[in-house]
C-alpha cells in the first residue's frame, strides 16, 4: 500500500480522549487503565491522517493567527462537499442546502431541541450509537423511545417494521433519528428500507434526521445511498454527514448539516448561525474532500482486511463469541451470551484483568446489549491480534 496503516503511533500525552482522557469519561473510577491497557472503545482511528490534510493543517498553523472563521468565504469549502458526493455516491447536492456543524451529535442536539418540546418522545432502533441516548434524555430533556431491531440470530439486524410504525404513529413522537451506517450493528440500510422509514416518517408527521457520519466506511462491494438522493419528499429529512470519522478529524469538528427544505432549513438555522469553524477545520475539510480519496479508498482495503481476519480469528479461536461481519463502520458488536456470565463478569475479564478497553454492549442496547461488547479495530492490525489474544487467553480460565 502507498500508507502504511500497520504504524504504531504513541497518542499518550496528546490530550486524547482515548488515551488520556478515560478516567474522566468512565463512571467507574476503578476501573484499569495503565500503560498497557488496549483502548478499542472511542470511535476514533489510530492512523495517521491523510499527508494532503497533515500539510494543509501545516499551512494553517505557519500563518500564525487563528481568529474568527467563516468557511463560507472560500469556494472550494461547499464545492469539494458537492464534487465528493457527485464522485462517490453519485448525488447532487445543492450548496445552499448545506450548513457547517462542529459535530454529528452537535447538530442532532440543535434539531432536537428546535423541532420537539422538552417532554416530547424521540425515536431510536436500539442496538444504536448509545449517546442517541444520553443527547435525548439529558442535554435536551426529551424522552426516549424504542424500536428494537430483529436479530435474525446470526448478528444481522433488521427492521420491525410493525413496532416501528406503531411508535411513529404515537402523536407524542416527534423525531425519529436513523444511524446510517447503523452503529454499532454495522448494518448499512437498504434503498428500499431508508425509503420505507421515510415514507413512515412523512406519514405521520415525523422529523427523520438520518445521522451519515460513518458513510465513507464501507466493505468492499457495499453501497450506501445518501437519503436526500433516494426520497423523494425531503420536507421532513435532516441528513448530517462529515470528514470526522473518514479522515479520523473528530478532533477538528469537520461535519455539515444538509436540510434541502426551505422552512426547515431557514428554522434550523435562525439560531444555528454561531457554530462558526476553526481555519484548521476549514482546511481540513477541503483537503479531505479535495485531496485525500486515495488514502480513504486505501484505508477501506485495509480496514476490509483487519475484519476478515478478526472475524475469522474470533470464529476459530472464541467459537463462542458471535460476530456478524459489519457492512460498514469499523465497529464489531460481539456477543458473549453463551460463556453464561453477567455482564458485570463480561466486563470484569475483558477489561480489568484482560486489560482491553472496549464498550459495554448495555451503553448501546439498555435493554438487551448486557452480554455484548463494541469493539473498535480501527487500528494497526497488530493491536487487534494483541487484544484477541489476551481476551482469549483470559476467557479461558
Amino acid at each position: 500500500m502507498k500508507y502504511d496503516f500497520d504504524k504504531m503511533v504513541n497518542r499518550r500525552g496528546t490530550y486524547s480522549a482515548k488515551y488520556d482522557g478515560i478516567k474522566m469519561l468512565s463512571n467507574d473510577p476503578s476501573i484499569r487503565f495503565d500503560e498497557d491497557t488496549i483502548p478499542m472503545m472511542v470511535a476514533d482511528m489510530d492512523f495517521e491522517c491523510p499527508p494532503a490534510l497533515i500539510a494543509a493543517m501545516h499551512r494553517v498553523a505557519d500563518h500564525n493567527i487563528y481568529g474568527y472563521t467563516m468557511h463560507g468565504t472560500d469556494e472550494r469549502y461547499f464545492g469539494s462537499i458537492v464534487d465528493w458526493y457527485k464522485r462517490r455516491y453519485d448525488t447532487v447536492l445543492n450548496p445552499e442546502h448545506i450548513m457547517y456543524s462542529p459535530g454529528s451529535v452537535a447538530a442532532i442536539n440543535h434539531a432536537m431541541n428546535v423541532f420537539a418540546n422538552p417532554g416530547d418522545e424521540i425515536l431510536i432502533t436500539r442496538p444504536v450509537y448509545g449517546h442517541f441516548t444520553g443527547m435525548i434524555e439529558s442535554e435536551t430533556c426529551h424522552k426516549t423511545v424504542s424500536s428494537h431491531l430483529i436479530d435474525d440470530g446470526t448478528g444481522y439486524y433488521t427492521m420491525d417494521w410493525a413496532d416501528f410504525e406503531a411508535k411513529c404513529a404515537r402523536p407524542s413522537v416527534r423525531i425519529f433519528i436513523l444511524c446510517s451506517p447503523a452503529n454499532p450493528i454495522g448494518r448499512v440500510w437498504t434503498k428500499e428500507e431508508i425509503i420505507k422509514m421515510a415514507e413512515i416518517c412523512l406519514k405521520h408527521h415525523v422529523l427523520l434526521i438520518s445521522d451519515e457520519i460513518h458513510s465513507d466506511i464501507l466493505r468492499a462491494g457495499v453501497k450506501h445511498y445518501p437519503i436526500t438522493s433516494i426520497v423523494e419528499d425531503l420536507s421532513n429529512i435532516i441528513m448530517v454527514i462529515g470528514t470526522n470519522k473518514s479522515f479520523n478529524v473528530a478532533g477538528l469538528h469537520c461535519s455539515n448539516v444538509v436540510i434541502p427544505d426551505d422552512n426547515l432549513r431557514g428554522i434550523f438555522s435562525q439560531t444555528f448561525r454561531s457554530a462558526l469553524s476553526s481555519p484548521f477545520s476549514t482546511a481540513a475539510s477541503i483537503a479531505a474532500y479535495d485531496e485525500s480519496e486515495d488514502w480513504l479508498n486505501e484505508l477501506n482495503k485495509y480496514l476490509d482486511e483487519t475484519i476478515d481476519w478478526t472475524v475469522d480469528w474470533i470464529k476459530n479461536n472464541m467459537p463462542k463469541v458471535r460476530v456478524w461481519k459489519p457492512e460498514g463502520t469499523y465497529m464489531l458488536w460481539l456477543d458473549f451470551s453463551a460463556y453464561g456470565f453477567s455482564g458485570a463478569e463480561i466486563h470484569d475479564r475483558i477489561y480489568n484483568k484482560a486489560n482491553v478497553m472496549l464498550q459495554d454492549g448495555n451503553v448501546h442496547d439498555p435493554e438487551m446489549g448486557e452480554c455484548f461488547q463494541r469493539m473498535c479495530v480501527a487500528c494497526p492490525r497488530s493491536m487487534v491480534k494483541e487484544a484477541l489474544e489476551r481476551m482469549k487467553d483470559e476467557l479461558a480460565k
